[in-house]
């Protein structure tokens, strides 16, 4: 039986990582929704794909294969392979958990460049700033209240996690969730 995992929650919270753990443990491939809804550019992150362009590309390298993992948000635009999925994922953490998490990626990703005067200073904290509205419910862009609703219409079964613990421990936790009598063995 095919598994086709979603992981999604806050910036921050380790979505990525855990289906990089996930991937390897389950004998299946990650991706990362950013890599779809995203242009390559540099610096990235810059120029967003048509929600249309997306799909296509999800089509073409990975949503006819049985088994995979996508880490990221798709709520809204994804919505075409809500059908697909047989689990879901969501991994909560508390805001200042997930900000030093950012600040430690952002520096291993950009380095200096994010230093105050760096070529990326505005950016990273305009995305800081985006990350850290994730638990307000009137923010605009994608937020916990939106995924709480988004989840509420999901067919299949949503695994919820505090993802505090290190990634290991959560991919136990999902293996687990996902076939009981695996983790026993």
């Amino acid at each position: 039986m095919g598994r086709r995992i979603h992981i999604l929650g806050g910036s921050g919270s380790g979505t990525s990582t855990l289906a990089r753990v996930l991937a390897t443990r389950l004998a299946s491939q990650a991706f990362d929704a950013d890599d779809f809804y995203w242009h390559p550019t540099d610096p990235p992150f810059q120029k967003k794909r048509a929600p249309a362009e997306r799909l296509v590309l999800m089509e073409a390298l990975f949503l006819p294969r049985s088994d995979w993992l996508l880490a990221g948000s798709i709520s809204g635009w994804g919505d075409p392979l809500i059908p697909s999925l047989t689990h879901v994922v969501y991994l909560t953490l508390a805001p200042e958990a997930r900000i030093i998490r950012l600040r430690r990626r952002e520096r291993q990703r950009l380095g200096r460049a994010i230093l105050p005067g760096g070529p990326q200073e505005q950016t990273h904290r305009a995305f800081l700033d985006y990350a850290m509205s994730y638990d307000f419910p009137d923010f605009p862009g994608r937020n916990r209240q939106k995924h709480e609703l988004w989840m509420a219409e999901l067919s299949c079964p949503v695994i919820r996690l505090d993802a505090t613990p290190p990634p290991e421990k959560l991919a136990d936790q999902v293996i687990e969730a996902l076939d009981p009598t695996r983790a026993e063995a």
